[in-house]
């Protein structure tokens, strides 16, 4: 057993006070077994252990250590909203004089502040573009720590982990790695292109019993559990485990069926909880906005209940989080794609269907490791006794087939996603352009240090690394000899897909000598690769009269499939910045707020990516793209932009100054308090009134508290 006490011949005694502090007196076996490998001394490590054992304080002693002796350490997550959260964590380490950074947002941004902190928390697409943007501070680490890095099996974020991974090592030759992964199949092959260290364990705090529900029964290996039989397996089960003072979480196929379950829990959780402080916990989230779907999770947390899925706004999701954490919530069903980014420990957690729905293959089953992932949520440190993970089964048949393949079965091996042909068109060219290869000899050895290569052979890749080659040559992005060109570096530096940039390069030449409209620069950045598009319903039969009512603003489209995506997507957008009410969106297009928001932010920086190739290109629509950038920005008009710089004033407080007569910066200058105040209220009235004294009302269009936009 080893105590923190006994890792002061490593780390300075005041970071184990800190965690004496804290209340951990002594290391779990994982992480005895990591110090024990030379953790603290330096050397590379990955860590392939389940949930809650330890991992994140692993990492937090490595960075301290490095930290307290004039180092700087990168963390990366996969997600921001996971960020947000460990920067939060290791925020206490303030205690310690150790400053901690988060860096998120804006691609084309160095944020060399950040180098005056000792630790920084990225997600790795903002890593990759720090690199990208010639971060100084980001060539002085001395330890990275990659959280989830069995992810370097994603489609979608694998390739861009692996290359920062890469990139990083290369940039720090003595930096140390520590990889913090899930349980995976070939660890060992991981750990060997890190050059490190494997530890492996199955240990947990809290022993996890996995097993399958069905006709209420919970089938164990090599046990039968009755349930109390009432109504149905869930009711059951969420009765069950409230009876015995627990938690549940539980994990749907879609968002639809997240909600359908929480709206049927509702009336059997109610009856169990505090109805006054549930009341203040749906109150906030009505706060937010009064969108139908806020009122429905409204009124499933103030029974005790709540849905979680991307559709919400973060505000939404914090305040679901915060109420289960705080035990009020006692149930939460969300979708699958979120058990990743979920930080919230269960007594029980419920798999209710191990099915998810993927494009042409339609329901699938989910991988063991994805399982792994949920079930790993059960059982919280120090509050339960155990832990208990079960999937929902029809018949026994089924029963056996779930036992068999996810409780007893092997998670997957992971494999580099690196090969496909999108994810080397961005990646080739930030190579190139960020110096890392200067000729395609070099490109080549620079390939044969991924991941990738680690596990196949180089010649595998030759075929389609020619292909992307010379399309970026062709598209003008670099020299027939692989040096970038002014524009390659340029699409390098923005972050975006090198055919995004070819799409709207193209299509503003096309359109040099028409009528550029809004909608023209809105279809043009959805035709893109990097905007995912709205899947198009029965139901949407306008989008083909608006395609036919729109034609001549729209760029030229091959495939009309796509076209009804990309056209329903920029209908979306136009409503968004004619100032359309957030619950008149939702109901048309049939999308959550957070859907809004996050087509919303993805448009702004296409746009402004757009803007900046225009400029470069020297092609004409400069302007209107930057005016529009700031519009899809608040969701506002164009007579409002002007009133937007002020801090506090959002598109809604705009357009309330906008219809009192207050048009312009300069009307305002000559407001009465009173005036304002009737409009805007007290508090924000003096904000605006002290930035019309202090600057002549040039903020930085904030909304402060209001979140950007309102």
């Amino acid at each position: 057993m080893l105590e923190m006490e006994d890792l002061t011949s490593w780390i300075p005694r005041e970071v184990a006070e800190l965690y004496q502090n804290e209340g951990i007196r002594e290391l779990y076996p994982p992480q005895a077994a990591a110090v024990e490998r030379g953790l603290l001394e330096g050397k590379n490590m990955l860590v392939s252990v389940p949930t809650a054992a330890g991992k994140t304080m692993l990492a937090e002693l490595a960075m301290l250590r490095s930290a307290l002796s004039g180092g700087r350490s990168l963390y990366i997550v996969p997600l921001r909203a996971l960020a947000s959260e460990k920067h939060a964590a290791f925020s206490r380490f303030s205690a310690l004089g150790v400053k901690v950074g988060v860096s998120s947002g804006d691609m084309e941004r160095r944020d060399e502040y950040l180098g005056r902190n000792q630790i920084v928390v990225a997600t790795s697409e903002k890593a990759d573009s720090l690199i990208r943007n010639g971060a100084r501070w980001i060539r002085d680490l001395s330890v990275l720590v990659v959280d989830e890095i069995h992810l370097l099996d994603s489609p979608n974020r694998g390739p861009t982990l692996e290359m920062t991974i890469t990139k990083l090592m290369r940039l720090n030759p003595k930096m140390q790695v520590l990889g913090l992964s899930a349980t995976v199949a070939n660890a060992r092959e991981v750990a060997a292109w890190l050059e490190a260290e494997l530890v492996e364990s199955r240990w947990r705090p809290v022993e996890l019993k996995e097993g399958v529900i069905c006709d209420g029964v919970l089938h164990f290996p090599g046990e039968e559990v009755p349930l109390s039989r009432r109504r149905d397996d869930l009711v059951d089960l969420v009765e069950d485990t409230i009876g015995q003072g627990g938690q549940i979480l539980i994990f749907d196929s879609s968002r639809r069926n997240a909600e359908a379950t929480a709206t049927k829990l509702a009336k059997v959780v109610a009856k169990a909880i505090d109805g006054v402080v549930a009341s203040r916990f749906s109150e906030k989230i009505l706060a937010t906005g009064e969108t139908d779907m806020a009122k429905r999770l409204a009124n499933c947390v103030r029974s005790g209940v709540a849905f979680h899925h991307a559709g919400l706004l973060a505000e939404q999701r914090a305040v679901v989080e915060m109420g289960f954490r705080s035990g009020l919530i006692k149930a939460i069903a969300s979708t699958p794609t979120l058990a990743a980014g979920l930080n919230l420990p269960a007594r029980r957690v419920l798999i209710k269907s191990y099915r998810r729905y993927e494009g042409s293959r339609g329901m699938v089953p989910i991988p063991v490791m994805e399982y792994r992932q949920m079930a790993g949520r059960a059982g919280r440190p120090g509050l339960d006794p155990r832990g208990e993970a079960l999937l929902m089964a029809k018949n026994e048949a089924e029963v056996r087939d779930l036992l068999d393949h996810y409780v007893l079965g092997e998670p997957e091996e992971i494999f580099s996603k690196l090969a496909m042909e999108p994810a080397l068109r961005t990646h080739l060219l930030s190579t190139v352009a960020t110096g890392f290869a200067k000729d395609a000899e070099e490109l080549k050895r620079f390939v044969d240090s991924t991941f990738y290569a680690s596990q196949q052979e180089a010649w595998h890749l030759e075929a389609t690394m020619e292909r992307v080659l010379e399309f970026l040559i062709e598209g003008g992005m670099l020299e027939a000899d692989l040096r970038p060109t002014p524009l390659g570096e340029l699409v390098s530096r923005l972050y975006i897909d090198p055919l995004s940039a070819r799409i709207v390069v193209d299509n503003l030449r096309a359109k040099e000598k028409t009528k550029i409209t809004d909608l023209t620069l809105l279809h043009m950045i959805t035709m893109t690769p990097d905007m995912d598009t709205l899947y198009v319903q029965s139901s949407d039969g306008w989008v083909e009269d608006f395609i036919d009512e729109h034609a001549c603003e729209l760029c030229p489209e091959e495939n009309y499939d796509w076209m009804m995506r990309e056209a329903k997507t920029a209908a979306l957008l136009l409503e968004w910045i004619a100032e359309s009410e957030e619950e008149k969106i939702a109901d048309r297009f049939r999308v959550g707020p957070g859907d809004i928001r996050r087509v919303a932010e993805t448009a702004e920086w296409l746009i402004h990516s757009a803007g900046r190739l225009s400029e470069h290109l020297e092609l004409g629509a400069t302007f209107r793209i930057y005016q529009l950038e700031k519009r899809v920005h608040y969701g506002a008009g164009p007579d409002l932009l002007g009133l937007l710089d002020l801090k506090g004033i959002g598109r809604v407080r705009a357009r309330k100054l906008h219809r009192a007569g207050y048009t312009s910066i300069e009307r305002l200058k000559e407001a009465k308090v009173a005036n304002l105040s009737e409009i805007l209220g007290p508090k924000i009235a003096e904000k605006v009134i002290a930035q019309l004294r202090a600057d002549g009302g040039r903020g930085g269009g904030e909304e402060g508290e209001g979140g950007g936009r309102w």
